[in-house]
């Protein structure tokens, strides 16, 4: 069993800057073996939750046409930590931010965090 934190949200002017960060662990607090997969969606109200940014254990990372060149996605493995780096914020970007992690062991696994808001606003 893999647990999903997410941390650093927040309020924030438009043109401001957040950094998420969502950290996978066990139970026994190390770091999950098989995790290929980590993405950051997020979910304004009314609205179907939708991808954000997304990277691989190969390191290969994918954005939402909506993010790109403000956004990016970083992964510290030794810590088993992924990072979310939010710059030029607009009100549009307001919404939970949920990580998501896929582990492949025997089975794929498939895992999300609580969410973390974000709002933009002046």
């Amino acid at each position: 069993q893999v647990q999903v934190v997410e941390s650093g949200g927040g309020s924030v002017q438009p043109g401001g800057s957040l950094r998420l960060s969502c950290s996978a662990t066990t139970a026994a607090s190390r770091r999950p073996a098989g995790i290929y997969y980590t993405g950051w969606y997020r979910q304004a109200p009314g609205k179907e939750r939708e991808l954000v940014a997304s990277i691989t254990d190969t390191s290969s990372t994918e954005y939402a046409d909506s993010v790109k060149g403000r956004f990016t996605i970083s992964a510290d493995n030794p810590k088993a930590t992924v990072y979310l780096q939010m710059n030029s914020l607009k009100p549009e970007d307001t919404a939970v931010y949920y990580c998501n992690v896929r582990q492949r062991l025997s089975f794929d696994y498939e895992y999300w965090g609580q969410g973390t808001q974000v709002t933009v606003s002046s």
